[in-house]
């Protein structure tokens, strides 16, 4: 398995989104294993603000040297900010994926929802899971 930076305070979706909980809400990411498999990033797509996700939704587009993927939400809400100096500065998510390449802000629907992703030991479990499947 790679080295990856899988933070303790954090929690994760299947789909690579990590997720901190905030007072305001939720702000979400992609996590640095997700980074690492995509390389340069070139361009981040994210959702207006306002708009209701669903868990599981599609939420935006992240495009790099590599590949286009999909963002999906990782828990349900109401998009209630976005980063916009990702527009500019996509490669922030490289750089800092955990701090500037921060990607929303979500309001919790059900707290059960952030509850129901995985700390760091399963999402290490995870990772470990899809890499040996590959192999």
């Amino acid at each position: 398995m790679g080295d990856y930076d899988i933070r303790d305070d954090l929690r994760y979706s299947a789909e690579d989104e990590w997720v901190r909980s905030e007072a305001k809400g939720v702000t979400i990411g992609i996590s640095d294993y997700a980074q690492q498999q995509l390389g340069d990033v070139v361009f981040v797509e994210l959702p207006e603000v306002g708009r209701l996700l669903e868990k599981g939704e599609p939420l935006g587009v992240i495009e790099s040297v590599k590949t286009v993927a999909d963002l999906y939400a990782p828990i349900s809400g109401e998009v209630l900010e976005i980063n916009p100096a990702l527009a500019e500065t996509p490669e922030a998510v490289n750089d800092d994926c955990y701090g500037e390449g921060w990607m929303l802000v979500l309001s919790v629907a059900d707290p059960s929802e952030v509850e129901g992703l995985f700390d760091r030991a399963g999402y290490l479990q995870h990772i470990k899971d899809r890499e040996d499947q590959s192999t």
